[in-house]
């Protein structure tokens, strides 16, 4: 048995990893999902204080007394869980980043959009998110084909009824790595990337890739838009078992 700690990514909270964690769970694994402080049912608890280190902080408190956690992180969830085995690499066997990867030290999420996007979430922040939230997209196919590929009307609707806004700080505050990052095993599913696109952005020494190198790391493709606790739960499932300590040794 393995213990999977799952962190969804923005505007989502633990339900998004209801079906993967129950095929974790029938397995016969330990899956602990998690809500970050401020979204979904913890939206009570969002101000405009809340950062990057309140949820690294999440993070570190759900890992407390555990050993040989498989930590893995969606989308925007790369940063908290980056911090979070930086800080506390002995509780963990692997760290897993779904259609995510782990940024140079001192950037934040921001930094990895180009400038007409971050500005444009700048805007949408100050004119429809009070100044501090980053509002729930329209999960729209039509404005977004690749990222929602695989995600029926249903799955559509359930995310627009129980997504819920961001906290800003969460994108902006920089995250700052150790000097030495501790050589925990590591692994990318990617999902929206072809992995020789990944591979030839890791040996250009694309700064954006750069984290990716190194022998700690194996790649795995997924292939399905940006949310494959959604789109293809089982087969996520099923590779993240293939992840567990014992299956990857």
């Amino acid at each position: 048995m393995a213990t999977f700690v799952l962190v969804p990514g923005y505007w989502l909270g633990a339900w998004a990893w209801e079906e993967v964690a129950r095929d974790l769970r029938a397995a016969g694994h330990e899956a602990i999902t998690v809500t970050l402080t401020g979204l979904a049912e913890r939206a009570d608890e969002a101000t405009p204080e809340v950062d990057l280190d309140t949820h690294v902080d999440d993070v570190l408190t759900v890992l407390d007394g555990r050993r040989d956690v498989v930590l893995v992180a969606h989308s925007g969830a790369t940063m908290p869980v980056t911090g979070a085995a930086d800080r506390a690499p002995e509780r963990l066997a692997r760290v897993v980043y779904v259609d995510s990867a782990p940024l140079p030290s001192g950037w934040a999420q921001q930094d990895f959009n180009e400038p007409e996007q971050q500005a444009a979430i700048e805007k949408q922040v100050a004119d429809e998110g009070d100044g501090w939230r980053i509002p729930v997209p329209a999960f729209d196919p039509a404005e977004d084909p690749q990222s929602l590929e695989g995600l029926s009307e249903e799955h559509l609707a359930r995310m627009r009824r129980r997504a819920t806004p961001q906290p800003f700080r969460t994108a902006t505050q920089p995250l700052v790595r150790p000097a030495t990052v501790p050589p925990t095993p590591k692994a990318l599913i990617a999902c929206t990337f072809p992995l020789d696109t990944v591979r030839h952005l890791v040996a250009a020494g694309n700064p954006a890739f750069a984290m990716l190198a190194g022998p700690e790391w194996t790649f795995h493709s997924l292939p399905t838009g940006h949310w494959p606790m959604f789109s293809r739960p089982a087969d996520l499932a099923a590779l993240l078992d293939e992840l567990r300590p014992s299956a990857a040794a």
